[in-house]
């Protein structure tokens, strides 16, 4: 990351720091569940689509449902750019943001760059932009619990010592059924969801109550809540 005066490289121009620190942590979060996460960048002019995954079939076999994660990041300045990318790179680039003059902490935040693109087996399954029908609204706390009890759940069935073909199979079990969370208009939204919502931080504190949004086109689903969105295909639907 540079001045955001420099313009001697291509790169991105978020609005801000706090638009930086959003994406830093959401990138972090992405990587906590793996290393070699990747990232989908969508320009739509003065806004950057920020997909990450939480889950996705690891084989033709698995049947795990497909859960993204998707945070929008407000740009300086307006980009058409759909980049898939290391989410590892992009977070190296963020790191350099910390040695930056706080003379210019009000100033738009430049990327350099995007590394070079990587192939992902997710990335081609992005949800629609438009289209979505409301199905009603669930507590982001029943949210979170159902996530809490899947972890659990995930850590005592997995035996000590398992390949990961053993790893992934409880998992996709686990993460792809439904406890029947959801709306009245659609309660069999897989436990998966619940994760993505918790393990990305898009879930206030557990002091603060409100509501999860469920929505609905065709095979998607997305539970959103003022600090992103959760969109969801079902290998079932």
């Amino acid at each position: 990351m540079t001045h955001p005066g420099d313009e001697r490289t291509p790169g991105i121009f978020l609005a801000g720091p706090a638009e930086a620190s959003d994406l830093a942590t959401l990138l972090s979060r992405a990587r906590s569940l793996d290393a070699n996460a990747a990232v989908r960048l969508q320009g739509f002019g003065h806004a950057l689509a920020t997909w990450v995954p939480v889950i996705y079939p690891s084989t033709i076999m698995d049947r795990s449902p497909v859960v993204l994660g998707l945070r929008a990041v407000t740009l300086a300045r307006p980009s058409d750019m759909d980049l898939t990318v290391p989410a590892s790179a992009l977070l190296d680039r963020l790191a350099r943001y910390s040695l930056i003059d706080p003379a210019i902490a009000g100033e738009p935040v430049r990327i350099g760059a995007p590394p070079q693109e990587v192939a992902a087996p997710w990335a081609g399954m992005v949800a629609p932009r438009s289209g979505w029908t409301k199905h009603g609204v669930v507590s982001a706390h029943h949210v979170r619990d159902v996530a809490r009890a899947g972890i659990q759940k995930v850590a005592d069935t997995v035996p000590t010592d398992s390949g990961a073909a053993v790893v992934s199979k409880v998992r996709s079990d686990i993460w792809g059924a439904s406890s029947g969370w959801g709306p009245l208009e659609v309660p069999d939204i897989p436990d998966g969801a619940a994760f993505g919502l918790d393990v990305l931080g898009f879930i206030p504190p557990s002091e603060v109550e409100v509501a999860v949004a469920a929505e609905e086109t065709g095979q998607w689903l997305r539970l959103s809540t003022q600090a992103g969105h959760v969109v969801v295909k079902n290998a079932q639907r």
